[in-house]
């Protein structure tokens, strides 16, 4: 998938811009298909653009069975499915904290906004809360 968006005069596309920080919010209902959790969580990322370098650090609680699995899945858009993208080391404990050099293909979905992050766990081993990963644009 290409990278949409051309720089303009007077206008930085994410590829040139210093690095970003931002939320994600991971909630059942982002799910597909939902699911009615009274579980839920959060991912502060930062992403350098220039190195394709991505941190996060995501927190969860909430969740009614154990987690087992945490990763990034791609390319998808919102309510669509995807294959594990980035395997990171995330731990089943929250939080989860790591970092990761993106393949050229992966940065290109992740600052498309074709990257989420799903937690899976014992009673919803497909994923029980789900957060897409939408980097702010620059300007």
């Amino acid at each position: 998938m290409v990278f949409g968006g051309l720089a303009l005069a007077g206008t930085l596309t994410l590829a040139q811009a210093a690095p970003v920080s931002f939320q994600v919010p991971l909630t059942g209902a982002q799910q597909v298909p939902p699911v009615q959790t009274p579980g839920s969580g959060s991912a502060d990322l930062t992403y350098d653009p220039s190195t394709r370098v991505v941190t996060w650090n995501v927190s969860f609680s909430g969740l009614p069975s154990q987690a087992t699995m945490a990763h990034f899945h791609g390319p998808a858009p919102a309510g669509k499915n995807a294959g594990v993208s980035q395997k990171g080391k995330m731990e089943m404990t929250s939080s989860i904290s790591g970092q990761a050099t993106l393949s050229p293909e992966d940065a290109k979905m992740f600052e498309a906004g074709d990257m989420y992050i799903n937690v899976h766990t014992k009673n919803n081993p497909n994923g029980e809360i789900r957060g897409q990963v939408v980097p702010p644009k620059s300007n």
